[in-house]
């Protein structure tokens, strides 16, 4: 059931609020242009160290060995990555030899949707109705419900124990015959799940503080408990009795009075030993809950992972039994680790495409970030006119048209005259176009509205002649 939420602010705190807008638009406008400036020249420095690098590196063909004829050198190689250290998560008591181990914590919680309908009003005041909606959903950190808009959803969140995600990285890593470092390490990324083993005395100790938990926010759950039959006891034969059978009489019903006593003993230990109901373990999963397969607001799942021995690819500057960063003449830095057996021009290669995917989307945010601070700017000139909501949705489209024209050329200004730095032939190519919608966009619309006053300006002369 969604809920919904109506409040109307008025015009002179509208208007008041649009003269604030201009400070932070401006410091948009500003933080927009020095992104796509700084992104530029970034993705210039980053193909130029690549391009040196790409000719620079050497393939290290045995990385095995220690080879004194590559220090110093940018080289690129294979092996694997391995480690002798032991890491252990000490809250759960379970632990492996392994790169890293890693645990990760999820919520079921009740999560909270709003969307919002604006709507003007004659006189300038805006209607804003806000829809709420809930879900239930699996998230990293618990919810405070207590903070929501529908009162029939606030407090019914809740958890049945709180655990904090955890991360430990080796610190000894080897790759052949030499040491990774620390950055490095950080980039393997071969996971595969941990095997639980956790003690029965830990998963008691949990079940017993979940069901609290549970008991506490859900009340005492009724159980279906079926009386437990215990199994016939078996009547020993009395000696009277054996002593008149057979001896091949007296081994069966031996062997038949073993196999009652075993079936006994389990029964015996089936009944001691007391099932989990609040805590399951399921392959890598530590599950807190009544039953995993349906989860209840305030259940938590834990996973275990560990980053196992992999065949990576390295390409840094040798540095004794180590690796250190490429320094490129331009300053910038460079060094990898890819999963797998890469050569150094796919390594390259694909440095390459994500530098240019980041120049992109760089420029696609400042370009965004440019237009938004100018009609932040400029948004007062529509709102003073709120009044007739017509008017101003009219007056408000023509300034959002300007601001998006103007700052795509703004824009294209500033990474022109960036790339005149590095690249004069592009930049200049740049400005030519800027120049041109700037031209097309003050002149040509210019000569537009003349014709369109010309035209208004003979209907009015052709109006008193067709009366007549």
């Amino acid at each position: 059931m969604a809920f919904t939420e109506t409040t109307t602010v008025g015009y002179g705190s509208r208007v008041g609020n649009s003269f604030k807008a201009i400070g932070s638009g401006l410091l948009l406008f500003v933080i927009g242009t020095a992104l796509l400036w700084w992104n530029e020249g970034r993705a210039v420095k980053t193909e130029k160290m690549l391009d040196e690098a790409g000719s620079a590196y050497v393939e290290m063909e045995n990385p095995n060995k220690k080879d004194a004829s590559l220090e110093g050198e940018l080289i690129c190689g294979t092996a694997m990555a391995t480690t002798e250290d032991s890491l252990c998560d000490a809250q759960f008591g379970i632990g492996a030899k392994a790169i890293a181990i890693r645990r990760t914590v999820e919520y079921y919680q009740w999560v909270e949707h709003a969307q919002e309908k604006r709507e003007d009003k004659l006189g300038g005041k805006e209607e804003i109705t806000t829809t709420y909606t809930y879900t239930k959903e699996w998230v990293r950190r618990p919810v405070e419900s207590a903070q929501f808009k529908d009162p029939a959803y606030q407090k019914k969140n809740m958890v049945l124990t709180t655990v904090d995600d955890q991360e430990q990285w080796a610190e000894n890593v080897s790759w052949g015959a030499y040491q990774l470092t620390e950055s490095l390490i950080h980039s393997i990324s071969s996971s595969e799940g941990m095997e639980l083993a956790l003690s029965e005395d830990l998963l008691k100790q949990f079940d017993k503080s979940t069901q609290t938990a549970y008991e506490r926010f859900y009340g005492v759950q009724k159980k279906n408990q079926q009386p437990t039959q215990q199994p016939a006891q078996q009547q020993a034969i009395p000696d009277s009795i054996r002593a008149l059978l057979s001896d091949s009489a007296k081994a069966v019903l031996d062997s038949l009075q073993a196999v009652n006593d075993s079936i006994n003993r389990q029964m015996e230990n089936a009944e001691n030993k007391k099932d989990l109901e609040y805590v399951h373990q399921a392959s890598n999963v530590l599950y807190f809950g009544r039953v995993p397969g349906s989860p209840e607001v305030g259940d938590v799942r834990v996973c275990f992972e560990k980053i196992v021995p992999a065949k990576v690819t390295v390409m840094a500057v040798v540095d004794g039994d180590s690796f250190k960063p490429f320094k490129a003449k331009n300053g910038k830095r460079f060094q990898t680790l890819v999963m797998g057996k890469k050569s150094g021009d796919e390594i390259i290669e694909a440095e390459k495409e994500a530098n240019t995917m980041i120049l992109w989307f760089l420029r696609i945010v400042g370009v965004l970030m440019v237009i938004g601070g100018l009609k932040g700017i400029f948004g007062f000139l529509s709102m003073i006119l709120k009044v007739v909501p017509f008017v101003a949705n009219i007056v408000g489209w023509g300034i959002g048209v300007v601001c998006t024209v103007i700052g795509i050329a703004w824009s294209l200004i500033v990474i022109a005259i960036a790339w005149l730095f590095y690249r004069p032939l592009l930049g200049i190519s740049l400005l030519v176009l800027a120049g041109f919608l700037i031209w097309v966009f003050a002149f040509k619309g210019k000569d537009k509205l003349k014709e369109m006053a010309s035209g208004m300006k003979k209907d009015k002369q052709l109006n008193p002649v067709l009366e007549k």
